[in-house]
Order: C-alpha cells, then structure tokens, then sequence
C-alpha cells in the first residue's frame, strides 16, 4: 500500500445521500494504515408526487452532488477522484441534444402494476430468468419501461440513450454518456451469461439497444469533471470513477469477512441478503426460490434475496409523525422491548408492504386475516416488524444454502440498518449464528476502496478488506433464547403458508 491521496464517495439512497471523504493514514514499517471517513455533506432525498405519478427530484440530487464536491475543497481536503452509488435500476432518458426526456421515475411508481405479469406473458419467465439470473420484482428495468412501451410513451420515441442513475449524474458532471457494469444488471436486460446486453429482447420488446450503452467495469475513469462544472463549482477538474455503482455492490466490496465464502445482509431501507459466487447461479431452483444474480466487483456475482427491510418501520415513524407523534428510533426500540415477544408476525415481502398508503392498517389487516392479536401501540409494531425481519432472514439463508451447496457459519451485517442494535440481536437469536455488524457505511467504503484501486493506492480488493478490518471494529453478537426462537420460526412459516395457501 502507497501512501494516500483522498477520494470522494457519494452513497445515495432512497431517504438520503451522503458525501464522504476517504483518507488512508500513512503508514510505516511499525504501523499499518487505517482509512479515515469524514462526512462532509448529507441531504434528504424526497420523491416528488407529480400528478398520479412518483419521481426522483434528479435537478436537486445533482444540485447537491455538486455541493458535496464543492464543500469538500472548501473544508480544505483535495480529492483527486469521486464516484457514485445508488439504489438501482431507475433510470433517465437522453435526447439526441444531450438533454433530459422528462423527470425520472421512482421504482415505487405504480405504473408497473401487472407489469411483471404482462413481460413474462410477452417472453416467458423461465426464459426471462435464465437469461437476466434476476429475482421477479416489480420495479426491474426492463417492467418500468415495458409499462412505457405499453402506454406508448413518446419519450421512448426521442431517447437517445439510457442512462442509470450514477450514470446519469456523472454525465451531467463530466459529459460522458457511460454505463456501469453493477448497474446494468439490475435492469434485467443484461444477459448474464452471455456477458452482454440482451438484444434479442430488446428487439422483441420493442426497445431499441442503440439506447444502451456497453458496460464499463468497476474502477474504470469515466473522465473528469466539465470545465464549466469545475468553473462553477471553484474546483479543479477531479477525476469521475465508475465505482460498483449499484449500493449493494459497493457494500459487499467492503465486508470485512475471513472467509472466502461468506453470507451477508446489506442492511437498510431495503435488505439483501447473499453471497459472492464466481460467476452466475442460473438454476431452476433459484427462480423457484425467487433470488437474484446481480453483477459484482472484481469479476464476481452476488446471489442475494431482496428483502423488503426497514422500509416498512421507516413507514410506520413516517405515519406516527404525520399523526403528530414523534419517537426517534432509539425510543421506538425501547418501547418494543418492552412489549411481549412473538405477539404478532409479518411476512415482510407480501406485496401490500410495498408502498401502501397507510402501512400500519397494512400491518393490521394482515395480522386480522392470519387470526394473530392486532398491535395496539407502536412498541407492538415496532416488536413485530423487527421480529418478522429477523425470521425472514433466517428462512432466506437456509434456503440460499441450499442453493449453494454450502453452509455458513454466520451473518456478515452492514449498512445503517446495523445501527438497530435490536435487529441485530435478533438476528443472531433467530439465525441460532453469530453475527458481526459492521461497517455502518459499507456502501461508500466499499465506493473508496474501488476509487484507491484504481488510483493505485491499494494493490487489490484483498488488501482494501484488510484496511477495512483494521479501521472499524465489528460488533458480536452471540444467538440466545434458541427455544423461544425456534418455535416463533415455525409459527412464521406455518402463517406463509396459510397466506400462499389462499386463492
């Protein structure tokens, strides 16, 4: 490892984006390095309702990237580089002028309602999934802009190109169209195993692929920032690094794991929870099983499981707010422990959990149609949601070892959502496994690890792991009450059952 030189990381997710700066001490002989993180900038990331319909407020989200480079030469720091990462599969168009067609879509829009079951009638599923290795969700690329094709969008009739989020920012920070590998395959219009853009359904779909561009490799320079960005922003023309834009990616770069085969739960407004693979997992029980094979770093695959995550408790403040009734989440953690366990269950990835108007009559009408009490305070839900979560997490690794072939000692947690020490413990009682939480910003180390291999500060993603290790201590935590959490499981699966028994 070469002494540092700073790197800048935007990690954007659905509720906020951060911009981090990453520095890595000097070392010497007597003392390895350790990688110092700074926040210098961080915003809300509001949808906008625009009619009947969700969007991303992309001028703002670009507005404040660039504050974020700007703050971070006036906070006296020079970063030679900055990359990108986000949520994925959302998207904008480029006209042939190089402008913006429109506001990009949230993937919460509920234009793609029945738009998974239309694509799959149009090019059939098994098919779909062997090609794109992608679990069925509603939001995908390829159901939002089908849901255009067939509402006959006339912005598909004057786009250019097709640019993913990250994409779509750095474009309009250095002027080139690029596209970045992680991202691509989220779309799920990437054929997998062919290692290329799927034009063949593409030409069946009606989708032009001169709208798609090949994709670049994580640590490749995208360019650097315009002139006339560096002028506005009083900065010098820093480089653009197409990191593993897709957040889950750049997270799984940073787990700091000892094993070369390990499983993990990128831990936020949503839950992934997988393992790196070498290459693709395209079996038919792995679409029976509804998980996905997602493009990584470093030549790799992720098989994970979405999951839906702290999003539905995300909700459920969101609403007591709005009710005037504010609890911060220290405070609704207490109040749920002081409630009785096992009270009521979910299955947090039934669809109604989605984006429902009120999501505690949600939690409701699910627990009164599986004949389990109703909660009645938010300590009630609180417990329930986190509880459900952590059995969720359960039923998802076991079953994933059963794809793999292999077993795992325990959970490697990462992401804000780590900072939930409940769920955290829960996990580990559920798993009957050890869990090591850390670290919280996963996805923006994993961001700076692939910016100081491409710069040449580190030599490989392996030594990047070992910085990660020495920078940020792990949290343990040890399963406990195993009976308690082996009976609230099979109650679990045994009320699944009941709700895929229904007609």
């Amino acid at each position: 490892m070469s002494n540092s030189s700073a790197v800048l990381a935007f990690d954007l997710g659905a509720s906020s984006g951060r911009a981090l700066l990453g520095e890595i001490t000097a070392s010497d002989h007597d003392s390895p390095g350790i990688l110092k993180i700074t926040e210098i900038h961080r915003f809300a990331n509001t949808p906008v309702q625009m009619r009947d319909r969700l969007h991303w407020n992309f001028p703002m989200l670009l507005q404040e990237v660039k504050h974020g480079i700007r703050k971070a030469f006036q906070d006296g720091y020079r970063p030679v580089s900055y990359g990108i990462d986000s949520w994925g599969v959302d998207y904008g168009l480029i006209d042939r002028n190089g402008e913006l067609i429109g506001v990009p879509y949230h993937y919460r829009d509920l234009r793609t309602d029945g738009m998974v079951e239309e694509t799959c009638k149009q090019v059939g599923r098994e098919r779909l999934f062997q090609e794109s290795g992608l679990q069925f969700m509603p939001f995908n690329t390829i159901f939002q802009l089908n849901a255009m094709l067939k509402a006959k969008s006339p912005m598909l009739d004057i786009a250019d190109k097709f640019l993913l989020t990250p994409d779509l920012l750095n474009y309009f920070l250095t002027g080139v169209q690029a596209c970045e590998f992680t991202m691509a395959t989220t779309t799920q219009l990437y054929h997998v195993t062919e290692g290329k853009w799927n034009e063949r359904l593409m030409d069946e779909l009606g989708l032009p692929s001169s709208l798609f561009l090949e994709p670049v490799q994580p640590g490749s320079v995208i360019g650097r920032l315009q002139d006339a960005v560096a002028q506005e922003l009083g900065v010098p023309a820093i480089e653009a690094i197409a990191v593993a834009s897709h957040d889950t990616e750049s997270a799984v770069v940073a787990v700091p794991a000892n094993a070369a085969r390990f499983a993990y739960l990128v831990c936020g407004t949503w839950s992934l929870l997988g393992t790196e693979l070498p290459e693709p997992l395209v079996h038919p029980d792995v679409l029976e099983e509804d998980f996905s094979n997602e493009g990584g770093a470093y030549q790799s695959f992720q098989l994970l499981k979405n999951i839906m995550g702290l999003w539905i408790l995300q909700e459920c403040k969101r609403q007591w707010e709005n009710e005037g009734l504010k609890y911060s989440y220290a405070e609704l953690v207490e109040l749920a422990e002081g409630t009785v366990p096992f009270r009521s269950l979910i299955h947090p990835d039934d669809l109604r959990f989605m984006n429902p108007a009120d999501m505690t009559a949600e939690i409701r009408d699910y627990c009164l149609e599986t004949g389990q009490p109703v909660p009645q305070s938010a300590g009630e839900y609180v417990q329930c949601i986190l509880q459900s979560l952590a059995l969720r997490y359960r039923e998802v690794l076991e079953r994933m070892e059963v794809l793999t072939g292999h077993s795992y000692d325990g959970l490697h947690m990462v992401g804000g959502g780590i900072q939930n020490e409940l769920l955290c413990r829960y996990t580990a009682n559920a798993m009957g496994r050890t869990v090591w939480a850390g670290p919280v910003e996963a996805s923006a180390i994993g961001n700076m690890l692939v910016q100081f291999v491409a710069n040449g500060t580190l030599c490989s993603r392996e030594e990047g792991v070992e910085l990660v290790k020495r920078s940020f201590p792990l949290a343990w935590y040890e399963p406990e009450s195993s009976e308690d959490w082996e009976a609230a499981f099979l109650r679990y699966k045994s009320l699944i059952g009941q709700q895929q028994a229904q007609p």
